[in-house]
């Protein structure tokens, strides 16, 4: 293991680690996220009623755009993976 490398920016000294970064394309992060609206989506679907009578039934739909966006995501991130694999 490398020792860090050491920055000094004015009077602060900033140590910088030789690391790998943990997700470079996006897409797992992307797809996680989106799973979690997924599931928020589903949690939620049984009380549509009440969240519509409580004025919150946005945050039905506020977790479907989120699923959608993510899907919209997902495919971003693949593309760009591909195009710089290539």
């Amino acid at each position: 293991m490398t020792e860090p490398t050491e920055h000094r920016i004015g009077k602060r000294t900033y140590l910088v680690a030789d690391v790998e970064p943990l997700d470079v394309d996006g897409v797992r992060t992307v797809a996680v996220g989106t799973l979690l609206w997924a599931i928020a989506f589903v949690a939620l679907l049984p009380f549509y009623a009440r969240l519509q009578d409580d004025g919150r039934g946005w945050w039905l739909w506020t977790c479907l755009a989120g699923t959608g966006l993510g899907l919209i995501g997902i495919e971003i991130c693949r593309r760009a993976r591909a195009k710089r694999n290539r």
